[in-house]
């Protein structure tokens, strides 16, 4: 969006000023803060003279400063008082432990004051809430009498900090609409320059309310509409260069029939999507989304080996070294007796990169200049929103026109999907293979920790098949930081467990940080049972398969999504060992604990996921280290209606862009993380 701007030097120097804290809220230019949007109003709205104004009303007063003073207390805390009159009468304004106060006010000074009404004998005082000096009868109030905006904060950057800047800047901008009038008209929006001052000084809550529906349809709109481009971008990019495959069926029965289980209905039903992509004109542009044991990588293999079928390469890259070494591992028993060369690079192992291969699994280190191949066919992402857009082009361009398949155990609410991935067609494994247990899952009161570890170390002690159980426990942090003191690091918990809590047992460490032949150790050590109980942060989440666990405990659980801790839960219940989760949290919050003990009774991470939606919203269910959901400022995924509705515009204005040179301009400009994977 183009802000035709005329900004004071003084205030550049300001924001200047506060450059890092603001980068701290992700506020980086003007624009950015000034769509940086309130999360709540404070009402203070409620105006009254002195002599009407009740005992326990919140009220905003206006006077004039006769008095102004410091009142020590014998427990060392200062009081400050400061008495102000109007024509009705006169009120004692209280503030705790802020000296600072009697620096802006001073007598003769009109203020404006909002606060509670407390009575202390025959005696007003209020307490005050927020305050503001009146320099003129026209001074427009920002902070009292108004509903005043509550933006998010962090130190150094207060909602009255940034209150002021707003205020500053909107008297100064100049806002170009870009949505065409009719879309504004039918859908009855504000314009775009009522929407920004009503979202931040709205004079009713149906003021905010028309302002925030204008924002967040905006926001839904141009996502959406940049999922359109880039599809059709897509298509375009592909059309003059037709790629079609033979389904070879017979042959590909043979692998399935060969395998040690049965496919589900689900597998079968993804394949056939997939293979018809294979033999069409135009390159596969799908996603796979099933849950942790639903058997993506099966999928994947058949659809690997179908390419080799037509002699050409296929590449699977991986976020980790360990989910990139457990596709190999999977992939080369299926493959491998078909005659398959399955290739590993990785960032500590490199020698395959040498060697011909059908095909090649590895991380991030696939897409080194000096990995080429001859015939690339097809193009697999594992967990593909862990990655960004250039490190997926470029490996998708090592091929000449590839098919491209993404897999995500993540789940998605089909309302997100539709808004960040309509360019991609998608396949869901909405069915678990047989033998997989369902797992018991309790939220554990902290009251109960030194039981639960006597109840683990029962577990560990019984045997199965000559086997004793194994236990996970996952620690949110490597260390422990200033900002999160409170919250158990694995380095701290694993000594703590490993000297006195479970001396008697073998418990291992495993994190990010780790050297790869460090961590290649340690997971054999633990799939062999060496190590009975396993200390480790979330990099075990995907690609870790040790059958005999059969315990999950993670700590400070309310610092993770509904769809992590499903994804965690699922490194257990791998085999038809009866397996738990136990979840451990100090938080008392009813909205946490809600939220958590779903976890209790659904088993299902697409539920899971729509429950996470409307409890906390995607950027919170999917964090900020996954870049394919982000943010959204003020929209929310959750409003169908909207986004059905932003839906169909986008399709709508898509054909007819040109005409609109404003709103092409803002979808160019706009800046979209990993719609697809272009």
């Amino acid at each position: 969006m183009d802000l035709n701007l005329s900004i004071k030097n003084s205030h550049l120097t300001t924001m200047r000023m506060y450059a890092k804290r603001l980068e701290k809220l992700e506020i980086f230019t003007l624009h950015d803060l000034l769509f940086h949007f309130p999360h709540r109003y404070d009402d203070l709205s409620l105006t009254s003279s002195i002599a009407l104004a009740q005992n326990g009303e919140t009220v905003t007063i206006r006077g004039v400063v006769i008095e102004a003073k410091t009142q020590y207390t014998r427990r060392g805390f200062n009081i400050q008082n400061v008495v102000i009159k109007d024509e009705t009468g006169q009120i004692n304004c209280v503030w705790f432990n802020q000296p600072f106060i009697l620096n802006t006010l001073h007598v003769a000074d009109t203020v404006s004051v909002s606060g509670r009404v407390e009575m202390k004998g025959a005696n007003k005082n209020i307490m005050v809430k927020s305050y503001e000096v009146l320099y003129s009868e026209n001074t427009k109030m920002r902070h009292t009498g108004i509903l005043v905006p509550i933006y998010p904060e962090t130190r150094g950057v207060s909602s009255k900090w940034i209150r002021n800047r707003i205020a500053e800047l909107l008297e100064q901008v100049v806002f170009d609409e870009y949505l065409p009038q009719e879309l504004i008209t039918s859908h009855k929006l504000l314009e775009l320059s009522d929407a920004i001052a009503k979202i931040h000084f709205p004079k009713s809550i149906e003021d905010s309310l028309n302002a925030r529906r204008r924002l967040s349809f905006d926001e839904l709109f141009l996502i959406q509409l940049s999922a359109v481009i880039k599809r059709e971008e897509w298509k375009q990019k592909v059309k003059s260069k037709p790629f079609k495959i033979k389904a070879f069926t017979s042959e590909i029965q043979k692998l399935i029939d060969s395998l040690p289980f049965t496919l589900t209905n689900a597998q079968i039903k993804a394949f056939k999507s997939i293979s018809k992509d294979l033999t069409s004109n135009t390159p596969m542009n799908r996603m796979l989304e099933g849950d942790v044991g639903s058997g993506k990588t099966v999928v994947a293999a058949v659809a690997i080996y179908s390419a080799f079928l037509n002699s050409y390469q296929s590449v699977l890259m991986a976020p980790t070294e360990i989910l990139a070494n457990q596709h190999f591992d999977t992939i080369s028993r299926i493959l491998t007796p078909f005659g398959v060369k399955v290739g590993l690079i990785t960032g500590s192992y490199k020698k395959e990169k040498e060697k011909q291969h059908d095909v090649l699994i590895g991380t991030h280190a696939l897409i080194h200049k000096t990995v080429t191949f001859d015939t690339l066919n097809l193009v697999i992402i594992d967990e593909q929103q862990r990655f960004g857009v250039r490190q997926r082009s470029v490996l998708r361009d090592k091929g000449v026109s590839p098919h491209f398949l993404t897999m995500t155990a993540t789940p998605i609410p089909r309302t997100v999907f539709l808004a960040m991935y309509g360019d991609l067609d998608i396949s869901y494994l909405d069915e678990m293979p047989k033998g997989r247990t369902k797992i018991k899952t309790w939220l554990v009161p902290a009251s109960k920790r030194a039981a639960s570890y006597e109840w683990l170390k029962q577990q560990v002690n019984k045997v199965s098949k000559g086997r004793s159980g194994q236990v996970f426990i996952i620690c949110p942090f490597i260390e422990e930081s200033e900002s999160a003191t409170t919250v158990k690091a694995a380095l701290k918990e694993f000594a703590l467990l490993k000297d006195e809590v479970f001396k008697e047992y073998s418990v291992g460490l495993l994190h990010g940080k780790m050297k790869s032949t460090e961590k290649k150790k340690v997971l054999d050590d633990f799939h062999k049972g060496k190590i009975d109980i396993l200390v480790a942060t979330p990099v075990v989440e995907v690609g870790i398969d040790i059958p005999n666990a059969t315990v999950m405990v993670i700590e400070a659980a309310e610092r993770f999504g509904l769809s992590q801790l499903h994804q965690l839960r699922g490194r257990v219940g791998r085999s038809k060992r009866e397996s738990f989760c136990l979840l451990f949290t100090e938080s008392d919050n009813p909205t946490t604990v809600k939220r958590l003990k779903s976890l209790e009774r659904v088993q299902n991470g697409a539920t899971l996921a729509e429950i996470d939606l409307k409890l906390r919203g995607p950027g919170d269910m999917y964090g900020t280290a996954q870049h394919g959901i982000p943010r959204l400022k003020i929209a929310s995924f959750s409003d169908r209606a909207l986004l059905e509705a932003t839906r169909n515009e986008a399709h709508a204005y898509f054909p007819k862009l040109q005409d609109y040179p404003s709103l092409k301009q803002q979808v160019k400009s706009t800046i979209i993380q990993e719609v697809s994977p272009d």
